[in-house]
């Protein structure tokens, strides 16, 4: 079994994750001072123009856009109702109703022998690709995408990235092959690649119960979010809430089983393995998809 440290990548602080993850926390926390496009370069230490162009580089749209976009996403009122994320920017005009691709996803699970020896037997290929959440390293076998991490250089990069995953199956064959999980990460990352005609194929490794929590957190769609009691709820273990909380933080294969749509019960962000301002990043992603449309 492979266990190789791979050396992070020098620049990634650089990239325009690192940049717009810090204009996020800003524009998360301050919009309702609905702050300019200048002041929120100066929060990141940036010229305006240098964020506009990392901004519209990231997401297609400038940083008023997805000030915007926050705005609606803290609606209180209408989330608290039971309103969408993309009803609710449909009530404020911000996008038209054109139909938003999300990941079609074909799922698998492993049998259960599998995840109880810990994937003896199992021959899992891992990659470190850019992403636009920061670099993600991805895990697949010959059945499909099994796991996707991100490698933070604050949080040991890429080395601790994949020892995340080789924990959870240790008994597993690991070995680099980025040429193969490549095709992965484009279709897990780049909405041109979301298409029902042909479904990303997802392998799910984890207890039963761990499987259908994930199972209907693939059930979100894009620009909406629910609640660990509403999931516990569909399962028909309605006090189930901090189990289904507990599976959702286990789950391996982030952003392409929708974790970071799962919301606290008031309708604000709780915690997220990868970090809250990741989790920012992925919804904050998403309704720029949306507006864009």
């Amino acid at each position: 079994m492979v266990r190789a440290a791979v050396p992070h990548a020098e620049g990634e602080d650089a990239s325009d994750y690192a940049i717009v993850r810090r204009a996020i926390e800003f524009i998360s926390t301050e919009y309702r001072g609905q702050p300019s496009l200048a002041a929120v370069a100066a929060a990141v230490g940036l010229s305006p123009e240098e964020l506009q162009t990392a901004f519209k580089r990231w997401s297609g749209l400038t940083p008023k856009a997805f000030l915007q976009a926050v705005t609606i996403d803290r609606a209180r009122g209408l989330l608290g109702e039971g309103a969408s994320l993309l009803d609710a920017a449909l009530e404020v005009g911000l996008s038209g109703p054109s139909r938003l691709h999300d990941l079609f996803v074909k799922h698998e699970a492993m049998s259960p022998g599998s995840y109880k020896d810990k994937g003896r037997g199992l021959a899992l290929s891992y990659g470190y690709h850019s992403s636009p959440f920061g670099r993600a390293l991805v895990v697949a076998s010959e059945r499909g995408l099994a796991g996707v991490a991100f490698a933070d250089a604050s949080d040991g990069g890429d080395a601790a990235a994949l020892e995340d995953m080789v924990r959870r199956w240790p008994q597993a064959e690991f070995k680099r092959d980025d040429a193969f999980t490549r095709a992965y990460a484009d279709r897990a990352f780049r909405p041109s690649e979301w298409q029902c005609e042909r479904p990303l194929r997802v392998v799910m490794i984890g207890t039963d119960f761990e499987i259908r929590v994930w199972q209907a957190l693939l059930e979100i769609p894009v620009g909406e979010t629910t609640t660990y009691s509403t999931i516990a709820e569909r399962l028909g273990a309605p006090k189930a809430a901090r189990a289904v909380g507990a599976a959702v933080g286990r789950n391996p294969i982030s952003f392409v089983v929708p974790c970071h749509r799962v919301v606290g019960k008031s309708g604000a962000l709780t915690g997220y393995h990868w970090g809250l301002s990741r989790k920012r990043a992925m919804l904050g992603w998403e309704a720029c998809l949306l507006a864009r449309r």
